[in-house]
């Protein structure tokens, strides 16, 4: 096994250029065999395991700088850089993260999680290497589909102003989670630049050069023979902006992707290195399917299929309520921002093709392109993973709610999502939402009622909804509790003394096994189902604090400007006679590990939660 030899960083220029081909295969193994048990990203990584062992045979860690666009490719990195070990611990509590993470190694030099970072990181790394006179090489790796957002397009528009090296890799695989669309997707597949017409023309410059006055005739015709490739290829689209286009070479490719990367290393300016690559290769399932295998769970090597199957998610049941009323109502149009299958709204794209649009990996324009079909008389619903729809927070807040547009926001995987980590919980939403004036803030206790809030939503016409729901099974507790929705209003499902249990979303069904714990101690509680976040129902308050002498709120948000605090406000301004204890999610970025792994480490489970009310302990 020639794993057997890498163990440390850099180990595996120890191996010959021609033993690198069963390294690949090595390596898409023991990706696929962990990734078979723990779960994680695995079309994204069998895509550039020939791209990752390029990149270190020709840099030298921790020296070089190696930056993953998003991260959730970097399984290869970590296992050449010394994790090889603890690789089988990937996305496990307190084990490896799925994603570069600096505390693990100082080969992984910047954190990522979110698309379109990498370039501007990037050219951070390169202009403080020229201010403090450093020696080393930095390459940022971005997929064509994090080249669609704006983020990438700003940096790029920098880069051009710089006069040593820098690498971008750009990895195409015509995919980013779900298939790319767009102009730069156009683009990318037309780009043939013959890597033979690069070389030939840095060959006639360089002699030129050499010669008397030949300064004078290279530029003339370097100008002319720019003009007809601006014409010829479409790669000129970097080149016109002062970056140097390389490729498209075959990512799979070992000694040519070497060969193109050390060319790029002696170029003193910006460079782009475009590379070809089959999302999910070397894995037949995953490359059928790379939508359905960018992140899985546990799944059966064999055949693909995972290895349980739970009862309908929430993004199934979003997706059978939109299509629902999609049919009743030829107004209603849903946005995505590149992920149609994630959200759910791929059956929605199936029987209302055009009045669905994915607009890439762009979660800024998606909110306002949505504000714009709004205020043409559209119904919009636009669904997105609450992690990244605070990328999108000026247009929310500018573009939306000062416009008082009744946008719908579908907020899918609200909450710990597990083991994707700190980049992705959606532990944040309900802080920075609730703070936009006009917002509706909802949250559904279970299945039926995010049904029923989508429908309710769609007919509220005062301004834009946002409904926050978690990912994973969807709950069916409670289900024979399903009083109508009316605006504001929270619902109280058992009815006590002496505690009132207040809990949004996922934490009713913690709040009941809170409930349980109670009773056994003979404490007699009340629970409410706050449904609406904002605005509180405070006329519920005023009747609560009758009849309680405990609050106890209960969110899977930040402390911070969540539920809890918004309820503290309200007894304050209200007088109400009544002490509150709050159970949130501490003010600090959570690691990855199982839901309930998180919930017991952060105090956020039942046990919990009924032990410090019954001991009288607070935080």
């Amino acid at each position: 096994m020639l794993l057997d030899k890498i163990n440390n960083a850099n180990d595996i220029q120890k191996l010959s250029v021609n033993e690198l081909e069963a390294l690949a295969e090595e390596l898409r193994l023991k990706i696929t065999q962990t990734v078979s048990r723990n779960g994680g990203h695995l079309a994204s990584n069998l895509g550039v395991v020939e791209l990752s062992i390029a990149l270190h045979y020709c840099l030298h860690f921790p020296e070089d700088k190696l930056i993953w666009d998003v991260g959730h490719q970097s399984y290869v990195h970590k296992i050449l850089t010394g994790r090889k070990e603890q690789f089988e611990t990937l996305r496990q509590y307190k084990g490896l993260s799925g994603f570069p993470k600096r505390a693990e190694s100082a080969a992984d030099c910047f954190e990522t999680g979110h698309s379109s970072t990498s370039i501007s990181a990037g050219l951070g790394f390169v202009c403080a290497r020229e201010i403090k006179k450093e020696k080393y090489t930095v390459v940022s790796v971005i997929g064509d589909g994090s080249l669609t957002g704006g983020l990438a397009f700003e940096a790029l528009n920098n880069v051009s102003e710089i006069k040593s090296n820098y690498i971008i890799v750009l990895n195409d695989n015509e995919f980013s989670i779900s298939a790319n669309i767009g102009g730069v997707s156009k683009m990318l597949s037309t780009v043939r630049t013959a890597d033979s017409y690069l070389s030939l023309k840095e060959r006639v410059e360089n002699r030129l050069r050499q010669t008397d006055r030949g300064d004078k005739l290279a530029d003339k015709i370097k100008q002319t023979k720019s003009s007809i490739k601006q014409v010829l290829i479409p790669g000129k689209l970097f080149e016109n902006m002062g970056i140097t286009y390389l490729g498209p070479v075959d990512g799979h490719n070992i000694p040519e992707l070497i060969r193109v990367l050390n060319r790029a290393k002696r170029l003193n300016h910006g460079v782009i290195v475009h590379v070809k690559t089959q999302k999910g290769r070397g894995y037949l399932p995953a490359e059928k399917s790379p939508d359905v295998f960018h992140g899985v769970g546990a799944f059966d090597i064999k055949s693909g299929l995972p290895k349980s199957a739970g009862g309908k998610t929430y993004s199934r049941l979003f997706a059978e309520a939109i299509c629902e009323l999609g049919r009743q109502d030829a107004s209603i149009v849903a946005v995505s921002a590149a992920m149609s299958h994630g959200t759910g709204l791929v059956e929605f794209e199936k029987a209302f093709p055009e009045r669905f649009f994915d607009v890439g990996i762009a979660e800024e324009h998606a909110v306002t392109f949505s504000a714009g079909l709004c205020t043409a008389g559209m119904k919009v619903v636009t669904a997105v993973f609450s992690t990244f729809l605070q990328r999108a927070f000026d247009q929310i807040l500018h573009d939306v709610c000062m416009q008082s547009l009744p946008v719908v926001f579908a907020i899918d995987r609200a909450g710990l999502v597990g083991a994707d980590g700190q980049t992705h919980h959606g532990i944040f939403d309900l802080s920075y939402l609730s703070l936009m004036p006009g917002m509706t803030v909802m949250a559904p206790k279970n299945g039926p009622e995010l049904k029923e809030m989508l429908a309710f939503a769609l007919r509220e016409e005062r301004g834009p909804v946002a409904i926050r729901y978690p990912r994973g099974t969807a709950y069916t507790g409670l289900s024979e509790y399903q009083a109508p929705i009316v605006y504001g209003k929270w619902e109280q499902i058992y009815e006590g003394e002496d505690v009132a249990l207040i809990a949004c979303g996922s934490m009713v069904e913690t709040a009941c096994g809170v409930r349980g714990l109670l009773l056994q101690h003979r404490r007699s509680c009340s629970l409410i189902n706050a449904r609406f976040i904002r605005p509180l129902d405070e006329e519920m308050l005023v009747a609560l604090a009758r009849r309680h002498s405990v609050f106890a709120v209960l969110e899977d948000n930040i402390k911070t400007g969540g539920l809890g605090e918004q309820i503290a406000e309200a007894v304050l301004r209200l007088h109400l006679p009544v002490s509150l204890e709050l159970f949130a999610v501490p003010d600090r970025f959570v690691e990855h590990g199982s839901v309930t792994e998180l919930k017991e480490s952060l105090g956020l489970d039942a046990e919990s939660i009924a032990h410090r009310l019954l001991s009288g302990e607070t935080k």
